[in-house]
């Protein structure tokens, strides 16, 4: 069975041993790599993983031209990779023509992080040209350490922004919304233009759950992630196999999902 983990977070080796210690900190999370390309490599084929999704995030707007040329160094070197782009940033537009014209197919965006809520008025126009240019767009969805007490992309307010972009591809990670499992449902199973990955589930879903919003979304629109390195493929596949998804399903969202989304050789 081939396998793609379409959630993977790696740094550029100068930067090993300081992210991921400040990260863990933060998020009170062990970590399973070193956070470096070789080390997740070894890492993924050890638990099996054929390929998988390099993504990026701008946390601040002079970070925006070193995080995508590391996802353009990436995309050269043959790994599927998305770019980002900050909210703030005077470039972001040229940005997200850089990155369609560099054959990045995505941007990630993390809302707690980059300072913004997912439904804000400013965020219109990025949204408006990654739905022209065809960019995924990958969002955190629901809660994170990084901002326990305010919710910057609730399940309600990505399903507004799904409804008034309907041709933009949103990939609302974290299986809809971290620790959100009935907005998940509510607000988001059933949209056209949005699918969940697995990232992390199994530290917020137990295995009814998981099939209970997979049944609702349909497993067509389940991409398999792990949050990698702050979860294993071996933890995520886990809670896939105890599930009562059949064979078909399961080969599914561990890859033809992707590879349909985006269309990986």
């Amino acid at each position: 069975m081939k396998i793609f983990d379409s959630h993977v977070h790696i740094f550029p080796d100068k930067l090993k041993d300081k992210v991921l210690p400040k990260l863990s900190l933060v998020c009170n999370s062990e970590y399973f790599s070193d956070g470096t390309l070789s080390d997740t490599q070894v890492k993924m084929k050890e638990q099996k993983v054929d390929s998988c999704l390099f993504l990026n995030i701008a946390t601040n707007v002079h970070q925006e031209n070193s995080v995508n040329n590391f996802a353009f160094e990436l995309k050269e070197k043959g790994f599927e990779a998305f770019g980002s782009v900050h909210p703030d940033s005077p470039e972001r537009i040229e940005m997200l023509c850089k990155i369609k014209e560099r054959g990045l197919k995505g941007v990630k965006l993390h809302p707690d992080y980059q300072g913004f809520i997912v439904d804000e008025s400013k965020m219109e126009e990025i949204y408006s040209v990654c739905q022209k240019l065809d960019l995924i767009t990958v969002f955190h969805t629901g809660f994170d350490p990084y901002s326990p007490t305010l919710e910057h992309c609730p399940p309600e307010k990505l399903g507004k922004i799904a409804d008034a972009f309907p041709d933009l591809k949103i990939i609302a990670a974290h299986m809809g919304g971290m620790r959100r499992f009935e907005e998940a449902k509510k607000y988001l199973c059933g949209k056209k233009n949005v699918w969940f990955d697995t990232a992390f589930a199994s530290y917020f879903l137990n295995e009814n759950e998981l099939y209970e919003l997979i049944k609702l979304h349909g497993s067509d629109k389940i991409l398999f992630a792990t949050d990698f390195p702050w979860s294993t493929p071996e933890k995520e596949r886990n809670l896939i196999e105890n599930s009562k998804l059949s064979e078909s399903e399961k080969e599914a969202i561990y890859y033809y999902n992707s590879a349909k989304l985006l269309s990986l050789e």
